[in-house]
């Protein structure tokens, strides 16, 4: 996703600033003074997050947690001492309550705990709505939170050991279509449903919400519809031309039993709609994938 905003800023004519880990461990307090002192920023978009699938969330809740929140507080923290004029909070969908009536509001955003097995994560995210909220009551920082569901397309991380749904099936059906496999195995019941956005969408909405919004109130960030995990599995298998069967491992997690956004704040406020297709975006992601390396000379 940072990568999408990066391009559609510097296309903007914006002068971009893009920090490295392996520079400005947003962790360490000081690496995050000194980013600041470095670059000078007027706007801040705050994209940065360690984050996997289920599995990932599960085997490391206390980084997920500790990580997530000193990267978020810190920069918001020095983004204010720096005098910079807006900073654009990235959440995430894991902050909602578990149960949240669907379509999710964002006035629901307090009903309930999170799913348990992204809490940490979510909560660690949330925790930014409470910051930038709090710093302009007292402040006037002009912070604003937005709430992107899950997203996917070309370049998305497809490491079994921390990837998301998508990449990790697609992964998945290509190498077993690739190594003549008749059948993959898939975690959980197939039952639960996502919403998922497109990542050039996704970074659309970013760019818009920089320009266009200045509210206190968070803002979800989706394509406002639902497809279960079955029917997603298969609609994959269709699309990469695997012909073998699916397993469902249903004494693995599904995670949260629905999501599905409303996005008409989004609209509402900054004028964003998602505009690719979900079967377009996904055959796209396939096909990247499953291309090969190119040669090297």
């Amino acid at each position: 996703m940072g990568s999408r905003v990066v391009e559609r800023l510097r296309a903007a004519g914006a002068d971009v600033f893009v920090p490295r880990s392996r520079e400005y461990n947003l962790v360490d307090g000081g690496a995050v003074k000194r980013l600041f002192q470095d670059a000078r920023p007027e706007i801040v978009i705050h994209a940065a997050a360690v984050v996997g699938g289920i599995g990932a969330n599960r085997a490391n809740p206390g980084r997920f947690f500790y990580e997530n929140l000193m990267m978020g507080a810190q920069t918001l923290e020095e983004a204010r001492l720096g005098g910079v004029k807006k900073f654009v909070a990235i959440g995430t969908i894991c902050a909602y309550p578990k149960f949240t009536p669907v379509p999710f509001k964002e006035e629901d955003l307090w009903t309930g705990y999170p799913e348990e097995t992204n809490a940490p994560y979510g909560l660690a995210k949330k925790m930014l709505l409470v910051q930038s909220q709090a710093y302009r009551q007292q402040y006037r920082f002009n912070s604003i939170f937005l709430l992107p569901v899950n997203l996917y397309g070309p370049g998305d991380n497809f490491d079994p050991a921390s990837s998301h749904v998508i990449p990790a099936l697609i992964r998945k059906v290509v190498e077993a279509k690739r190594d003549g496999k008749d059948e993959i195995e898939v975690w959980g019941t197939g039952r639960a449903t996502r919403e998922f956005l497109y990542v050039d969408d996704c970074a659309e909405a970013i760019v818009l919400a920089a320009e266009r919004y200045d509210g206190a109130e968070p803002v979800n960030i989706g394509a406002g519809f639902e497809i279960s995990i079955k029917d997603l599995a298969e609609l994959i298998v269709r699309l990469a031309g695997f012909k073998g069967r699916l397993r469902w491992d249903a004494s693995k997690p599904d995670g949260q039993p629905r999501r599905c956004l409303d996005t008409g704040r989004a609209t509402r406020e900054f004028g964003f709609q998602a505009r690719t297709s979900f079967e377009e975006g996904l055959k796209r992601t396939i096909d990247s994938y499953a291309a090969p390396a190119p040669r090297v000379p």
